[in-house]
């Protein structure tokens, strides 16, 4: 119980904090709001101002609770001498008695379901993961460090910013209950928005119809940021509404606040720039307003943008790394990890996408409910102005929907098409109080299971004695979550400040441990590639490609890729030079050279069978690597050890003479195939263990896991730890 205390503190001061913050922007700026409007709106722009406050003490090291625990005595003291929770703002319409009878026991109940699943030890995929992972690991380091290995770290993280907060007091579930407190707030804002236009039997539905939606309550409920998404897009649609309608110059900084801050939470929320820019331009045709949106929200988002180019070298980063080339993500892997998030495994084809966001909820991870079947009518609101504006918005926030097609990514467009449905149902007396009474009866969770997929991600019960921690947390997450005892697992057999490598994503918010999992950055994919070699004959250096010419001095040597329009990236082993068949001792003094992917060069001339530069991106003609010496130096022969899924490319030899020229040494070099060196997996292991990698976690379906566990000696490895499936291994 004590637990508990500390999870609703931790959630409940920062829930205090952002909302004084927000008094105290909007009674500085005096805008004219209606009293039910006030505290959703200042939740929001305050979670941007404590967001944006609390990545300035990241940034200078300063994450400890004590100052934590000043900045809230600093903001709720400042709030109450400047009295600005005081207000004389007129009320909105009155609500329909008849239908609040109806709706407050169904939003109460489930409001109670997420609560308590929200209280509950978290065990979400990504919130257990990532998004709290990286969260601890700030708090345990003080602030953001120079972390390159994981590609998560990139994103903008302005909801992370108060998990932050939360989590300094309440840890993993005080953190979850800062998303459900943006899970509360959504339906408000679509509530007082109808009720702003006149249409408040409307709002009540089309907010049940998101509330009740199963994807939108546990993700809600979850250290996730969709439905924090969602809540701030309909704020920045909100509060353009009100501009329209007043032209006051003060709700332009808000406006700017909540699009910058949409994009600083997700990049996949940029349409809110578009919009809310977009639309005072349309409106206006002057350039002030949307100059000063423009620097609002620039205040918000740059700062992340900043970090990512101090830190990795593209500021949104892990993408459009063929503009911003760096050594931390390939371009490869952002061409592979975009078209799986637009191609989920087990989707046959695209027209499945709507039974399965609908009903069925497992492939896509997550179901809205059948009723968005009926979604197609909202396009009968397009004939009243409301419908018009509600549904262009929706389409302007969901238009990102195919990068991603989980279902969960479709939350933030999910408000608008919601209120468009219920203005069109509400036109029938009676349908919608009926349509929000089955909708919530096909939500709730033993109802839910008999149609929705066995696997769904969904609210599936009521766990109180979790929540309360009755049941403690680790007793809990050790029986349901197989990521927690994992975790632990790893946290008990290796000393701290370990770095694990791993094949898979494990609970990195319950370890304090370092691991690096194979596909989250260059660094991952690189030392991944280590370990398969000696599994994997097409990657072992078989193929030796040599280049011979008349002997001469030369001050650098090039080597060409030729071919055009091949499958594969190009891959370089080892170089070797040699003059009257010796070869050369490789010396410092070289300059080594390679476009593109210029960091991994050092690779090719390591003399090591198990590491390879490449290109990581499609070969094309042009390709090269360059070694320059620091004087002429005299040549006969170079030899180019290759691996053997590169046979497409085409090599050729260029040299550079005394005199400066470059010319082709050799065109046609002669290929032969040899035997593997002997050892490879122990040389894998050594260079694991080199380039700080001291524990292998796999799980028992990785492709190297039976080869380790049968051959550990070949390897130099000890099985030092088990648990759900994952073995661990010492690199001895």
């Amino acid at each position: 119980m004590k637990q508990a205390v500390y999870i609703l503190l931790g959630a409940a001061l920062t829930y205090a904090v952002c909302l004084s913050l927000g008094r105290l922007l909007l009674q500085r700026l005096r805008l004219r709001l209606y009293r039910q409007e006030e505290t959703p709106l200042a939740f929001l722009c305050g979670s941007a101002c404590l967001s944006f406050l609390v990545f300035l003490l990241a940034a200078g090291q300063l994450l400890y609770k004590g100052v934590f625990v000043a900045l809230a005595a600093v903001v709720l003291v400042s709030a109450w001498r400047l009295r600005a929770f005081h207000s004389d703002a007129p009320s909105l319409p009155t609500l329909p008695r008849r239908l609040l009878w109806l709706y407050i026991p169904i939003a109460a109940l489930f409001t109670a379901l997420g609560l308590l699943h929200a209280m509950a030890p978290e065990m979400s995929p990504d919130g257990s993961a990532y998004h709290l992972g990286l969260v601890a690991r700030y708090y345990r380091e003080r602030g953001f460090s120079h972390l390159t290995t994981n590609m998560y770290a990139n994103l903008s993280q302005g909801i992370e910013m108060l998990f932050l907060y939360a989590y300094s007091f309440g840890k993993h579930s005080a953190s979850a209950l800062v998303h459900f407190s943006f899970f509360l707030t959504l339906p408000l804002l679509i509530l007082n928005y109808a009720r702003r236009r006149g249409m408040p039997a409307a709002g009540m539905g089309a907010a049940l119809f998101v509330f009740l939606s199963p994807v939108v309550g546990i993700d809600g409920a979850s250290a996730y940021n969709d439905v924090a998404i969602a809540a701030i897009l309909f704020a920045v649609f909100y509060l353009v509404q009100i501009w329209d309608e007043e032209r006051s110059n003060a709700l332009l900084i808000p406006i700017g606040l909540m699009a910058g801050f949409a994009f600083a939470s997700k990049y996949t929320a940029f349409p809110a720039l578009l919009y809310a820019g977009g639309y005072i331009l349309w409106r206006t045709r002057a350039l002030r307003p949307l100059v000063i949106v423009s620097l609002c929200a620039l205040a918000m988002f740059a700062p992340w943008l900043i970090k990512n180019t101090i830190v990795v070298g593209n500021p949104v980063s892990p993408f459009f790394n063929q503009v911003f080339p760096n050594p931390y993500v390939h371009i490869s892997f952002e061409k592979g990890y975009t078209e799986a998030m637009r191609n989920y495994p087990g989707l046959a084809s695209r027209w499945e996408i709507p039974l399965e966001v609908t009903v069925r909820g497992q492939v896509l991870c997550g179901l809205l409910g059948p009723l968005f079947l009926l979604a197609p009518l909202a396009l009968l609101s397009l004939k009243w102005r409301d419908g018009r504006r509600l549904l262009a918005a929706g389409i302007c926030f969901g238009a990102v929907y195919f990068t991603n097609i989980g279902t969960r990514f479709l939350i933030p467009p999910l408000p608008y098409f919601a209120l468009a449905m219920a203005m069109a149902l509400a036109r029938v007396p009676a349908l919608l109080p009926v349509m929000v009474l089955l909708h919530a009866l096909s939500a709730w969770p033993p109802l839910l299971q008999e149609y929705c997929a066995t696997y769904a991600w969904r609210l599936d019960r009521m766990v109180w004695k979790q929540a309360l921690r009755i049941e403690t947390e680790d007793g809990y997450l050790t029986r349901k979550w197989p990521s927690y005892a994992v975790a632990r697992m790893i946290e008990k057999n290796t000393p701290p400040g370990s770095t694990v490598l791993s094949f898979n994503q494990t609970g990195e918010a319950y370890t304090t441990r370092d691991t690096m999992v194979v596909y989250q950055s260059a660094r991952g994919n690189e030392l991944g590639g280590i370990l398969l070699t000696p599994l994997i004959t097409d990657y072992q250096p078989l193929q030796h490609v040599t280049f011979h010419f008349p002997g001469q001095p030369l001050r650098a040597v090039r080597l060409r890729q030729t071919a055009a329009h091949i499958p594969d990236h190009w891959t370089v082993t080892e170089v070797r030079l040699y003059h009257n068949g010796q070869e050369l001792p490789r010396s410092p003094q070289w300059r080594l050279r390679a476009s593109p992917n210029p960091w991994g060069v050092q690779e090719a001339f390591d003399n090591s069978p198990v590491t390879r530069w490449g290109s990581w991106q499609t070969a094309y003609p042009g390709m090269r690597i360059e070694v320059e010496f620091p004087a002429p130096t005299a040549l006969d022969a170079v030899v180019v050890v290759n691996s053997t899924d590169v046979r497409a490319a085409t090599m050729a030899l260029d040299g550079k003479d005394a005199s400066g020229i470059w010319r082709t040494l050799q065109p046609k070099p002669v290929i032969t195939e040899e035997p593997p060196p002997l050892r490879l997996r122990r040389e894998a292991a050594e260079v694991l263990k080199e380039r700080g990698i001291g524990f292998l976690l796999m799980q028992e379906d990785d492709f190297a896991a039976k080869d380790l566990a049968t051959r550990p000696e070949m390897w130099g490895v000890m099985r030092v730890g088990e648990s759900q499936g994952f073995t661990l291994y010492k690199i001895q």
